[in-house]
């Protein structure tokens, strides 16, 4: 079984994992893929579901976030960090080869008219730009599930934003991370 290949039924369900080294897309299932190329980098980000892996490479190293539900198919060798996401969390890790790694996590349930508001607004900012994935097959009413992911590509640096939204909870998953390469 893949992971991600059911939608996560529950946002207290995910996870996040850092991993010091890239993981086998076929551990998942694909709904989008995405590839930004800078000169020092490349960034791998996938989206899985209600969920994502962002992996940056450089120089034979590379880093991976990791936001799922906890499974038995998921790697075990070099994970650096580990938790499940509820609340809001910070984490700051020095890396290997002198790589930084940064995130903040936020899970937010709002009442169903705020929720609705904030839904309709980042649907139509990703219309403007970043990535976006719609699950119409899990909608329970008018909302839609659906994973965002925005992005900046700088020169040592990746940062990411994604919002993962489930409707039925009134819920939004909130992260937003950099990749922060060592000084050339």
């Amino acid at each position: 079984m893949e992971i991600g290949s059911v939608p996560v039924l529950q946002s207290a369900d995910l996870h996040l994992f850092l991993l010091d080294r890239p993981v086998h897309p076929e551990l998942f299932r694909h709904y989008a893929d995405f590839r930004v190329t800078q000169t020092r980098y490349i960034a791998d980000v996938w989206i899985t579901g209600l969920s994502h892996v962002v992996t940056v490479s450089a120089g034979g190293r590379s880093l991976t976030e990791i936001i799922a539900p906890e499974q038995d198919l998921l790697p075990g060798r070099g994970v650096l960090n580990r938790f499940r996401i509820k609340g809001e969390r910070d984490l700051e890790r020095e890396c290997p080869d002198g790589w930084n790694y940064m995130v903040s996590t936020q899970v937010e349930t709002m009442d169903e008219p705020l929720f609705k508001s904030v839904h309709t607004d980042l649907i139509k900012h990703a219309d403007k730009r970043g990535w976006f994935r719609a699950y119409e097959a899990w909608a329970e009413g008018e909302m839609v599930p659906f994973s965002y992911i925005d992005y900046e590509a700088r020169d040592g640096e990746f940062h990411v934003h994604a919002f993962h939204s489930f409707p039925q909870e009134c819920t939004l998953v909130k992260t937003q991370t950099i990749f922060e390469l060592p000084a050339s």
